[in-house]
């Protein structure tokens, strides 16, 4: 139960400072959207369906990275601003870590539902349709950005996060891939663990 309380608190924290005079309004809500649909998900399913602590950690990451995105644009973290300033690069590149957690933290969970419903056996298949789920996944949000683009028209700009960089959708789709490759390298024996605890 503390754990669950520490979690909330640090989710609601964050959601309540980024959503305090954020750069854009429209923005805000269109990038924190995600982490307000994860949350009643989990409160729902924590009894029936509880998820390995480190999912949850990873999903509490990931709803952070967003709202900080929400709060400042994508284009326009003041972290990622310096980091551009240093390197001498034309573009903050703040997005590319949420792309990079869009392809992370989708591996995991998919990873845990194939394991834990027996949708397919742990191993390399189980691995690899992990990390086309999250490619999957990855390119939907795509779609949902151009749509809220056509639908918006110039509002939707900050959202898009572009940056004038006409390959800003296929590098997004690649940090993904390449957050999901992570995941698997590096989480997998670790997850093992959680899963044989939740077991228990």
């Amino acid at each position: 139960m503390n754990k669950q309380f520490t979690w909330l608190a640090i989710f609601l924290a964050v959601l309540v400072w980024s959503a305090i005079d954020p750069k854009d309004q429209f923005t805000w809500f269109l990038e924190v959207f995600p982490a307000l649909i994860a949350l009643p998900i989990l409160f729902l399913t924590r009894q029936r369906f509880p998820l390995t602590s480190l999912a949850y950690v990873l999903v509490l990451i990931h709803c952070v990275i967003l709202m900080v995105g929400g709060h400042y644009t994508y284009a326009e973290v003041p972290l990622f601003d310096w980091i551009a300033d240093i390197t001498g690069s034309d573009r903050n590149n703040y997005d590319k870590v949420g792309h990079f957690a869009q392809g992370f933290v989708p591996t995991l969970l998919a990873r845990e539902i194939f394991i834990r419903l027996e949708v397919v056996k742990r191993g390399a298949w189980c691995n690899f349709l992990s990390l086309c789920f999250a490619l999957a996944f990855s390119a939907f949000y795509e779609l949902i950005e151009w749509w809220v683009a056509l639908l918006t028209g110039e509002d939707a700009e900050a959202f898009l996060g572009t940056q004038g960089d006409i390959w800003d959708t296929q590098s997004d789709m690649g940090m993904a891939l390449l957050g999901a490759i992570a995941c698997i390298v590096t989480l997998i024996k670790f997850h093992d663990s959680q899963l044989a605890k939740l077991n228990r």
